[in-house]
């Protein structure tokens, strides 16, 4: 298999996706009373997007590999959604979909099919089997096979972070 192509996400584009989003959110007569930060690569976004926006910020933990962790917090995003609150799950890239689909999939068992949830990131691939009401870049993952580093990322060592490229190697295929 071919090394991943690693692309460092330059910090002043990352402030610009998170001003895309806020924009497009203070536009929107949809009106979030929470954002939910997912763990780990939605937490930075979110918290950056909650100052820009006013918003408060909640986070559920979706990457830890913790069994069941994050299903008590699902639970109360839930009870939530039922009590009329609308909560903007934020991710730092919709790839191929699995986490988003995944969240929505969860809430969707607990509550039907909600109005109060939707979802914000930073990048969008174009191909993914999942949807984001709000997005800042589009990508097109037949064409674009680079992994995006965001800028909370790039501390990790260069072979972690290839390692976590090619754990979905379609994404990069």
């Amino acid at each position: 298999m071919t090394e991943p192509t690693l692309f460092y996400l330059p910090y002043e584009r990352f402030l610009e996706e998170v001003e895309s989003l806020a924009v497009q959110i203070e536009a929107d007569p949809w009106k979030p009373s929470f954002l939910v930060g997912i763990g780990r690569g939605g937490l930075v976004p979110g918290a950056y997007l909650s100052h820009r926006t006013g918003l408060p910020l909640l986070s559920v933990d979706h990457s830890s590999g913790e069994h069941g962790f994050g299903d008590a917090l699902l639970d109360r995003l839930a009870a939530k959604i039922q009590s009329g609150e609308r909560i903007l799950i934020v991710d730092d890239i919709n790839d191929s979909g699995t986490t988003i689909n995944y969240l929505r999939a969860a809430l969707e068992a607990k509550v039907g099919a909600p109005d109060g949830l939707r979802v914000a990131v930073l990048i969008h691939n174009v191909r993914s089997s999942a949807r984001a009401e709000y997005h800042g870049s589009e990508i097109d993952r037949g064409v674009d096979k680079q992994w995006y580093v965001f800028p909370w990322e790039a501390v990790a060592p260069r072979e972690t972070l290839k390692e976590e490229a090619l754990e979905v190697p379609e994404r990069l295929a």
